[in-house]
């Protein structure tokens, strides 16, 4: 297939996020004993490639390259890795690569898909607000990403905890307060850059967009994650309703993020 070259880097990363997932499935069957700093180290050069897929495709677009599923993809995956590397510096959190590497390889796979990548208006996005509205979303859902990969390794340890006692205890996973914590932590900086973007999005697009209405399908979908996350944070500092159903909570709706996100891009009129 004769894909630009962005693409192709992009698929050296997708590639090397599929060894890690390989990995994790032996980190896993050890019971996660042992310090995890070779899947540190691909994770690390597959965001060195995934980078330069990002930097080669707006520099040959001129413009932030967040203007269709496949770079919308790609940027989200971009920032889970960020954050995920900052994280890593201590040496018990670098388990959340682990957890992340099989979403990053199916999503990644999934964003190879032709149908995705489809040439986009652009006319709108190189103008600064815009392209700051898209990025600092994207950035939002980067964030809830991280969210559930923490959720899900704070359910993997609570199991151990209850029913593999000895495999907990010779573990390097973190504690599972520590974990919580992560979560909230993630889940309210996402929840501020969703709001800053929603804000900039709806301060911007309607004198640009004259087919703008508070009825389209995105407009509708980003309100509702919106108030879904703002009412798992509530819970959790208001109501202390935390532990298993607020790493479930992130994880869930992380999928839903997910499974909804592709759907309604394409439904939205304003999106297209």
């Amino acid at each position: 297939m004769n894909w630009p070259v962005d693409k192709s880097w992009f698929l050296l990363s997708v590639i090397i996020y599929g060894f890690s997932s390989v990995h994790f499935l032996f980190l896993w069957r050890r019971g996660f004993r042992q310090d995890d700093r070779l899947n540190y180290t691909m994770l690390s050069i597959a965001f060195s490639c995934h980078t330069v897929a990002m930097v080669k495709r707006g520099f040959s677009l001129s413009r932030c390259p967040v203007n269709n599923l496949y770079e919308a993809i790609a940027f989200v995956l971009w920032t889970i890795v960020a954050c995920y590397l900052l994280l890593g510096a201590w040496p018990r959190m670098r388990f959340l690569g682990a957890f992340a590497s099989p979403i990053l390889f199916g999503v990644g796979v999934f964003a190879l898909f032709p149908e995705l990548d489809t040439p986009g208006t652009h006319s709108d996005l190189t103008k600064g607000w815009l392209s700051f509205h898209a990025a600092v979303i994207l950035l939002a859902y980067g964030a809830f990403g991280l969210a559930s990969v923490a959720g899900l390794m704070y359910l993997t340890q609570e199991h151990d905890l209850k029913f593999r006692k000895v495999r907990a205890v010779f573990a390097m996973l973190p504690p599972i307060q520590r974990l919580e914590r992560v979560i909230a932590r993630m889940l309210a900086v996402g929840l501020v850059l969703l709001t800053i973007g929603l804000a900039v999005g709806s301060y911007n697009v309607p004198g640009r967009h004259e087919q703008f209405t508070m009825w389209d399908a995105k407009v509708i979908w980003s309100v509702l994650v919106w108030l879904i996350y703002l009412g798992l944070l509530i819970r959790h500092w208001r109501f202390a309703q935390g532990g298993r159903r607020f790493a479930w909570g992130a994880v869930v709706s992380f999928a839903f993020v997910l499974l909804t996100f592709w759907g309604t891009n394409m439904m939205s009129a304003l999106h297209q």
